[in-house]
């Protein structure tokens, strides 16, 4: 959080323009027209933005104070500071987009933050997430990285109620960046 508190304007102008289309793509066709979506982990809120522009009912969440104002300013409506382990909400959604987000918490709490967030979803629900393709745990730049690739993701999503879907690798969308790779997840509630 103190790494995007310090670097809110940066990160904020270099996300902020991305094309996520092919991402958006396999998550809104899980989703039902104008449902509700928790965009955990908003960033920007470059994806809250694009997914309020399709009708949709976009609660945005953020831990970092600073980027969560910038978020704010940018999609013209509030958006939550918390974490995601202590995240809280009145109602239940139907899809949870957590892109390039979760990355962020260390290995030993990325349990109760699934648990936490899974718990907001609705029985049909679906869950959206990415993390740098690998293993391990690293630092880089000021901030910490938990890379996951098939096998962890699978391990630590069978402990919560959700189950994977469909899983695949992209390249970073980033301009410059395209040798990094990322795994992407859509889960599902497991409701048997």
């Amino acid at each position: 959080m103190t790494y995007y508190d310090q670097n809110a304007g940066q990160f904020f102008n270099s996300t902020v323009n991305v094309n996520m289309a092919g991402l958006y793509d396999q998550f809104l066709s899980q989703l039902p027209k104008g449902g509700s979506i928790l965009d955990a982990g908003c960033g920007s809120g470059r994806d809250t933005k694009f997914f309020m522009s399709l009708g949709y009912d976009v609660h945005a969440m953020d831990a970092s104070k600073k980027l969560a104002a910038l978020a704010s300013d940018y999609i013209c409506q509030p958006v939550t500071v918390s974490t995601f382990k202590d995240f809280k909400s009145g109602v239940l959604f139907d899809g949870i987009w957590a892109c390039a987000s979760l990355l962020h918490v260390p290995k030993q709490d990325l349990f109760n933050s699934f648990a936490n967030l899974s718990s907001l979803l609705k029985p049909t629900g679906f869950f959206y997430c990415s993390f740098k393709y690998g293993t391990g745990s690293v630092n880089r730049g000021g901030r910490h990285f938990t890379d996951l690739n098939e096998l962890n993701l699978k391990l630590l999503i069978e402990k919560v109620d959700l189950e994977a879907d469909y899983i695949w690798i992209t390249a970073d969308a980033r301009p410059g960046r395209e040798s990094e790779k990322w795994i992407n997840a859509i889960l599902k509630k497991n409701n048997g």
